[in-house]
């Protein structure tokens, strides 16, 4: 019996590992598909290129494809150090210029509270209309009320990473501030490979069918199969979601779903540059930690005063 278990094990280990091999091999193929044939899954005037972008975008076929393409490129900083330095402030710099444009969204809910206020309140107002260069739109006061949840998301999806970057998450911390340096290195690798990433990629495929329910009919789910995708290609259409939750309310409501993929690839691209800069302070010693690092100061003048206080 123990020997017929340890069989099944390396067995299942075996299967597992050629698996892997394969679906790296075919992420190349479908690179060069993708690459060559644009039109089988851009040209969304073709009903079954529609599909077939809806079914790979969260399929393991993408994955493999993504986990190709890390791949070379990690293999290519491994050898040429300036390279991953570069992929580091190249992949921090979208995350902190992301974050830093979102964050204005934080004063624009300010100021349209306060007009929302106003002109409801005072003005007993019922439609606002916004027209600074003759050309605008009208709505309503509860439109531009509710519209301060989507405005509160933007700055919660896409200043997450830049969060991330400035050192500005809470850190509930163990055994990490007493460990050497190249030991916080080795445990910010692991996170970022153990954790962050897989629990980007598992929900990158879910809501990415999760979007596309709330966008066209009928319904798709992530265990359709592309037969099937390919099948409904006959009867599918574009059904955006306009709902609100109340009369003449906020109407976008499916421009919360793009932000949850725009959420999840920050923090994807996040985990990636956080991977390769533990990696380089590794490799080069504390004197590296915080290289190239991009974090927002007060300026000179106001930290003299912050160290005063």
């Amino acid at each position: 019996m123990e020997e017929q278990a340890s069989t099944s094990f390396f067995g299942a280990v075996f299967d597992g590992l050629l698996a892997l091999v394969v679906n790296l091999g075919l992420g190349f193929w479908h690179i060069i598909q993708a690459v060559t044939h644009p039109g089988a899954w851009l040209d969304w005037s073709n009903k079954e290129s529609l599909l077939r972008f809806v079914y790979f975008g969260g399929s393991k076929e993408f994955l493999f494809v993504f986990l190709d393409i890390i791949i070379v490129i990690s293999l290519i900083g491994f050898f040429h150090r300036p390279f991953m330095w570069g992929l580091v402030r190249g992949l921090e710099k979208i995350t902190n210029t992301v974050g830093r444009l979102a964050a204005w969204a934080g004063l624009l809910m300010v100021l349209q509270q306060i007009m929302v206020v106003f002109l409801q309140s005072i003005f007993r107002l019922g439609e606002i209309t916004i027209a600074p260069f003759g050309a605008g739109f009208t709505q309503s006061v509860g439109w531009f009320s509710e519209s301060l949840k989507f405005e509160n998301a933007l700055v919660v999806a896409l200043c997450v990473s830049y969060a991330f970057v400035q050192g500005s998450h809470v850190r509930v911390d163990l055994v990490y501030a007493g460990v050497s340096h190249r030991a916080k290195r080795v445990i910010d690798m692991f996170g970022s490979l153990f954790f962050m990433l897989p629990v980007a990629f598992l929900t990158w495929m879910y809501a990415w069918f999760f979007l596309w329910r709330h966008l066209i009919t009928p319904k798709v789910s992530a265990s359709d199969k592309l037969e099937l995708m390919l099948r409904k290609a006959r009867i599918v259409k574009w059904n955006v979601e306009t709902v609100s939750f109340s009369a003449n309310g906020f109407n976008g409501y499916f421009l919360f779903k793009i932000l949850m993929l725009c959420f999840i690839s920050l923090v994807i691209i996040q985990a990636l540059a956080f991977f390769y800069r533990s990696y380089l302070e590794f490799l080069e010693g504390e004197d590296a930690a915080g290289k190239y690092l991009d974090r927002d100061t007060l300026g000179a003048g106001e930290e003299a005063f912050e160290g005063t206080h």
